[in-house]
């Protein structure tokens, strides 16, 4: 597996996306649709007005360099607009426009797929007001990155000067801070919301926009599948960190499939026996390789097959260390199905039993279809955004020429974007942290999540932890879009 692949139906898009970027002779006009709409969130009607367009970046000299494509929302019928809430919201990838959590859980329309992990078919699709929207609590503006949406590099840029993990948040940054400037929001209330990648360029923007002299203070952050430490996820030879943060996840999955030789009747308290394994057994043995006694040996194999549903014997083989694509693949191989990567309670169906990893997600492949058919929909019908170019769900181009490369004085590891988060609560009192973690997304675990927000000298009291039956985007799954809503709206109350 090249990299890690962090945002929604990123797997199916390395093989969808041959596309070549338009030029970045792109228009040196920009254009902005507005309008106006109405929806009913949690029983009460709220009026809100729409600006869908570009926003230009140049350079030190002043020539463009970039065009910031957005969609804002702001709610009309308050006296006050300029001291609500305002939220900043993004996918990750890299690569990922912001068309999940637009249409998925925060904007006020959405797209209905069913909530039991079943592949939605063909359009028409379901699209309907969202009564769950934060619409009601903050206004909402939905970025899309270089590359994604109807953003990308003009003029004077070139991709490369946005591709990255530090070249990303600064062009974000600036953008952030000319339409705070523009729509006179520097005394609102600030949060920036990101999901899978995109929380780790949460950690990325709070480093550029709060550290330092001329600094934007944020109330806090929501971090929906969040990786912020790539160590934790990432398979390379050497680095026995993943197995041990998936395996929670796979225990999960195993549970939820009735794969599991011995399984429990309640979900949680197996977890919990699971993650204590991890940590106090499995680390150790890992940690020990050869030096471990046969009698441990065998005792952390015949462990592993009860909390996987694995065979001993393939356990055996992969020397205590379950690689994520390979337990896709073989969970369930002799049912000839292979579980999703993004939303582990997807199953698909392959041509070929006998793979090594699947050839598609089935949690991707399911609802792209769905959300691609409602952006273009709602862009045209909703927002007045009519455009004869393509709007970018998600560019394979974007991930493969992303510049990882470490910060200046750190020659070798993995990104860790964890430590901005905790130094950004020792300098802002008021700054908290909201995480929503799906147990059956298997891109990015809970268990890696929950290690990196319990180091760094975090305060764990400013951060809240919730956890939903769902997978990577959660709000797919009806009871956990109504849940994780609720938990945002408490979340903005300081609860």
């Amino acid at each position: 597996m090249a990299r890690i692949f962090t945002t929604a139906a990123f797997a199916l898009v390395l093989v969808m996306s041959s596309f070549a970027m338009i030029s970045p002779s792109y228009a040196d006009e920009t254009t902005m649709a507005t309008g106006e709409g109405q929806v009913r969130i949690q029983g009460e009607r709220v009026r809100y007005r729409t600006e869908a367009g570009d926003t230009v970046i140049t350079n030190e000299d002043g020539q463009p360099i970039a065009s910031i494509f957005s969609t804002a929302y702001f709610r009309t019928d308050v006296r006050d607009g300029h001291t609500r809430p305002i939220t900043f919201v993004f996918n990750g990838g890299p690569g990922s426009s912001s068309v999940w959590l637009h249409l998925g859980l925060y904007g006020p329309k959405k797209i209905v797929v069913p909530s039991d992990a079943e592949n939605p078919g063909a359009a028409p699709y379901d699209f309907r007001d969202n009564p769950h929207s934060l619409l009601d609590v903050s206004d909402l503006v939905f970025i899309d990155p270089v590359g994604t949406g109807f953003s990308r590099a003009v003029g004077e840029g070139r991709n490369s000067d946005f591709w990255g993990v530090q070249k990303d948040a600064r062009v974000l940054a600036e953008f952030i801070r000319q339409f705070v400037t523009k729509h006179n929001r520097w005394n609102s209330p600030k949060y920036l919301s990101g999901e899978s990648y995109g929380t780790a360029r949460v950690g990325a923007l709070l480093a550029e926009l709060q550290h330092g002299w001329g600094s934007m203070t944020f109330n806090g952050v929501h971090l929906i599948s969040s990786i912020v430490d790539f160590q934790t996820t990432r398979v390379t030879e050497g680095n026995d960190m993943p197995y041990i943060m998936y395996l929670p996840t796979y225990a999960a999955t195993a549970w939820y499939h009735d794969a599991l030789p011995n399984r429990p009747d309640e979900l949680e308290p197996f977890l919990d026996e699971v993650r204590q394994f991890a940590l106090e057994e499995y680390s150790v043995a890992l940690l020990q390789g050869s030096r471990i006694s046969p009698e441990a040996h065998a005792r952390v194999v015949e462990k592993l097959h009860q909390y996987t549903g694995l065979s001993t014997s393939y356990i055996e083989q992969t020397r205590l260390r379950i690689v994520p694509h390979r337990f896709f693949r073989e969970l369930l191989r002799d049912r000839g199905q292979v579980v999703g990567r993004l939303d582990s309670r997807f199953i698909g169906i392959e041509s070929d039993d006998a793979g090594e990893r699947p050839i598609a997600d089935p949690s991707a492949y399911g609802i792209d279809g769905a959300y691609t058919a409602a952006i273009n929909y709602h862009l045209r019908n909703n927002l007045n955004v009519n455009r004869s170019d393509e709007y970018r769900i998600l560019s394979g181009q974007v991930f493969a020429g992303w510049d990882w490369s470490l910060p200046r004085g750190q020659q070798q590891g993995f990104h860790n974007l964890a430590p901005h988060f905790a130094v950004t609560q020792q300098r802002n009192k008021d700054f908290r942290i909201f995480i929503a973690n799906g147990y059956y997304d298997a891109a990015t675990p809970f268990f890696a999540t929950e290690h990196s927000f319990s180091n760094y000298g975090m305060d764990t009291d400013r951060v809240v932890m919730k956890y939903y039956e769902s997978g990577h985007m959660m709000y797919i799954h009806h009871p956990s879009l109504e849940q994780l809503s609720q938990d945002l709206r408490a979340f903005y109350r300081g609860e």
